[in-house]
């Protein structure tokens, strides 16, 4: 387990886990932990589907392309954002709820995403392993309806949690200097956008990743191969789909 002193500058997702469970009380007081986190408002718009039987990890592993994580963790934790419960409840009490648009949406994702890494947060300085999944809106539709999810609720985080079975993977990060500005956006010539990516350019893993796709750099990796523009635009479209079944478009 990593001290608070060293955990954010050391953190790392961990894809694969020990056959041994967490129990579903540690994970519960995880998330009520997490749920401390702020919210828009105060509203809370987010729910936590937790799947934890093999059976369930079964049926939703394909809604994830059947990554190892899925299968291999003690706990898949799908984060919601959700406006239902709360609609619901101004309904309930005579309450205008103007809440089925791209806004409130948008809003509720936001809660969504800041519980799930606060979930992270707590799990890993418990000495638990991590990882997001970022196929969860790629097949979001399956996903709710694997879930049974109802109208205005929409999954848009995952995480697989277990006890750890490998070290800490290192991670290279963009130096400070490439998101970090004063006052203003800066200008950048492509010569100091080639210097920043430096580091991930020459990091060893990376490398690999070229070599391996007979790729000429890295940039041609993430956009011609790991994130395509035909993937891209096909995922936009069954996800807006689904934003529109869900009546928040």
């Amino acid at each position: 387990m990593l001290k608070n002193s060293e955990y954010f500058s050391r953190r790392g997702s961990i894809r694969q886990y020990k056959a041994e469970r967490v129990s579903d009380e540690m994970i519960d007081e995880i998330i009520r932990q997490a749920a401390k986190a702020p919210t828009t408002g105060n509203m809370q718009l987010y729910s936590v589907i937790v799947t934890s039987s093999e059976e369930g990890k079964e049926r939703i592993a394909g809604a994830h392309f059947n990554q190892p994580m899925v299968k291999g963790c003690s706990h898949l934790l799908t984060i919601c954002a959700d406006f239902n419960r709360f609609t619901r409840w101004c309904e309930i009490n005579n309450a205008d709820a103007g809440f089925d648009n791209p806004l409130s949406f948008i809003s509720a994702m936001t809660d969504a995403v800041i519980l799930a890494q606060q979930i992270c947060t707590i799990a890993e300085m418990n000495g638990l392993g991590t990882c997001y999944l970022g196929t969860v809106t790629y097949n979001a539709a399956q996903i709710a309806e694997i879930l049974e999810l109802p109208e205005l609720v929409v999954p848009v985080a995952c995480v697989s949690i277990g006890i750890p079975a490998v070290e800490i993977p290192e991670t290279e990060r963009l130096p400070l200097e490439a998101f970090r500005y004063s006052e203003k956006y800066p200008r950048l010539s492509d010569g100091e956008i080639t210097e920043l990516y430096k580091a991930k350019d020459e990091y060893a893993p990376n490398k690999k990743f070229i070599e391996e796709n007979g790729k000429q750099n890295l940039a041609q990796v993430f956009a011609e191969v790991r994130y395509p523009r035909a993937m891209n635009e096909e995922f936009s479209r069954t996800f807006m789909d689904f934003l529109k079944k869900s009546r928040f478009l």
